[in-house]
């Protein structure tokens, strides 16, 4: 690891008289509680030279600062609006070019330990959002700077916002996590419980732990041109780290996250801060088919956020394009106009001008991976989250799998059964109900809460005794009036269904003293004292979160409510499969619904009255 005196200027400065910028190369941000600094590249307008000074926005991320959008991942990048292409381009953040030549000055900076930032690798942590803390101070007080700080930025560089905003440093303004993670625990590591292990081993392998700081021969790494990937970083300029010194300098997420299970785990509380303390304002913005990674984050930040300028936008298409749109940065640069510049042509400082929550509406099957066709998708203004006219409505799961919302009168119990760790491919490992067809066109929009009884058969080659657990997988899905389901674009442009949840039963206690538990939305901590145990062939009632969504059902359409013991069809690469996580020893066996016999199973549904 590079020590204090070995730590010296590498910056470079470029007048850049095409596009009307000055890019200074590897600039030593230095850092309150170390030695060590974190490298940044600036961009700003040329006029900056004659003391002219404009505000700066700043992303603080794992990636490479130096890594071409169009290296890093070629597909994407020659889909993106070419107002936002340029050779300074770098993935899921603000093109510099658009961006100075509109009055604003960007930073990117390589988080501590990546790229060409030296420290210690802990993404996420507590450790390296005070480093993000000090080069947003840092921004603040240059010369070229108005005093006045951004955040803009997708997926990472969404998440390191709201962490960085709880910290409250000078200088920030306003910030736009845009589809962003705001709980590492219940967004994004353990579902439920449930350690999601195949992104983060996709994640870290591909685009952070080939950036390291000290690596050697990352400029000389490749990999296959189907995603994302720390294609082409320069190797580190202060030379390479032995192997034992880069494992002594990073926390491995891989080996983490399967080795830590609880909230009050050491690593999993390093990561905690309280949403409640960002005061400055946000647009958060959510979309509908993240429902394996960002989308609740988005809701819960806006919500918990104890900023008096609040605003949640939702939208759809694939996580990397609509950033670039055009209505959509105009929608970004309006806001950020308003609280950085005291530009304010749209309203956003003007209480109640503006309405607090945009939704997309979701009707008819346009197909995914579409933007064209998505575009026919109207948006309509809403005063609150969850909308005020929700009504909450259960639908009772049958016997004969049906969907109901009227529950069956017969008190005769019935089971109904399915194989215990199922796999994606497996038809025997989940169970389906359906509603009839709806007589009439009835949008769900909000929270979706599923009451279960559930017990568990273990294997026949597995005792009786020893630790139990079950694993609920539930996906809600619509099928249009000619019977067909309709799809909607995911995260990575894959076909996902309306929404999923999850719940480990052993981690089914619930926190009703908690401010945020709410009846459709049951409050878990997570901790080692929640841990409650599972016995073969005993009965559990559940209650199990299911990821907020929306649709307009059409006259003639279903909802399709699937209970199952591992991923299903929408899962993507958010997949649950850690044989730590899940041993057969544990969970092998038949999972149970218990229905009928005085019991209540339901999916509640947040129904919203036509108008």
């Amino acid at each position: 690891m590079a020590t204090s005196n070995e730590i010296k200027d590498i910056r470079t400065v470029h007048r850049d008289e095409e596009h009307g910028l000055i890019f200074e190369k590897n600039v030593s941000i230095p850092l309150k509680a170390s030695d060590l600094p974190v490298r940044a590249n600036v961009y700003r307008p040329i006029s900056t030279e004659n003391g002219d000074k404009f505000p700066v926005l700043i992303t603080y991320g794992p990636y490479g600062k130096d890594i071409a959008y169009t290296t890093f991942f070629k597909g994407s990048f020659d889909e993106v609006n070419p107002e936002h292409r340029s050779k300074y381009s770098a993935w899921e953040t603000p093109d510099p070019v658009f961006w100075t030549a509109r009055g604003y000055i960007v930073v990117r900076a390589d988080e501590r330990g990546l790229g060409q930032s030296p420290g210690l690798l802990d993404t996420m942590s507590r450790g390296t959002s005070e480093c993000f803390f000090d080069v947003v101070e840092w921004a603040a007080e240059q010369s070229w700077s108005s005093g006045k700080v951004g955040l803009l930025g997708i997926s990472y560089y969404a998440g390191s916002q709201w962490r960085v905003a709880a910290r409250r440093p000078k200088g920030l303004a306003a910030i736009i996590p845009w589809e962003g993670m705001a709980d590492y625990y219940r967004d994004r590591c353990r579902h439920g419980g449930i350690l999601s292990n195949k992104f983060i081993s996709f994640w870290w392998n591909r685009q952070v732990l080939v950036n390291q700081y000290g690596k050697p021969g990352r400029s000389k790494l490749t990999f296959p041109p189907d995603g994302p990937g720390a294609r082409g970083q320069e190797d580190t300029i202060e030379g390479d780290l032995s192997e034992e010194a880069l494992k002594s300098n990073r926390k491995d997420q891989t080996e983490d996250n399967e080795a830590n299970r609880f909230r009050d785990d050491d690593y999993y509380a390093s990561k905690e801060f309280r949403l409640e303390d960002i005061e400055v304002p946000v647009l958060s913005v959510a979309n509908w088919g993240g429902i394996n990674l960002h989308l609740r984050g988005n809701v819960e930040g806006y919500t918990w956020a104890g900023s008096k300028f609040k605003y949640l936008r939702f939208i759809t298409g694939r996580h990397d394009l609509p950033f670039y749109y055009q209505k959509e940065v105009e929608i970004q640069k309006s806001f950020l106009d308003a609280f950085l510049k005291g530009e304010d042509s749209y309203g956003w400082t003007t209480p109640g001008k503006v309405a607090p929550v945009t939704l997309t509406l979701r009707k008819g099957n346009v197909g995914f991976n579409d933007a064209i066709a998505e575009s026919a998708y109207t948006k309509r203004e809403e005063s609150a989250w969850p909308l005020p006219s929700t009504q909450y409505t259960k639908y009772y799961l049958g016997s004969d799998n049906s969907l109901s919302p009227t529950q069956a009168k017969s008190d005769k119990e019935s089971q109904i059964s399915y194989s215990a760790l199922g796999v994606i491919d497996s038809k025997d490992h989940f169970a389906r109900f359906e509603t009839t067809q709806f007589e009439q066109e009835t949008e769900i929009t909000g929270h979706v809460l599923a009451r279960l009884n559930v017990s568990m058969i273990p294997d026949s080659s597995e005792t009786e005794s020893g630790e139990k657990d079950i694993d609920l997988f539930l996906t809600l899905r619509y099928i249009d009036p000619h019977g067909k389901e309709v799809l909607y674009t995911g995260t990575a442009g894959d076909g996902v269904p309306l929404t999923k949840g999850w719940l480990r039963c052993s981690m089914r206690k619930i926190h009703e003293e908690n401010h945020r538990h709410r009846e459709y939305m049951p409050h878990r901590e997570y901790l080692s004292t929640d841990v409650q145990p599972v016995k073969a062939n005993e009965v559990y009632a559940v209650d199990v979160e299911i990821w907020p969504t929306n649709v307009v059902v059409e006259k003639g359409g279903k909802i399709v409510l699937e209970v199952a013991s591992g991923d299903t069809q929408g899962c993507g690469i958010f997949q649950h499969a850690s044989d730590v996580d899940r041993p057969a020893s544990k969970f092998k066996g038949k999972n149970v619904l218990h229905l009928g016999g005085g019991r209540e199973n339901y999916v509640t549904l947040p129904i919203i009255p036509s108008k």
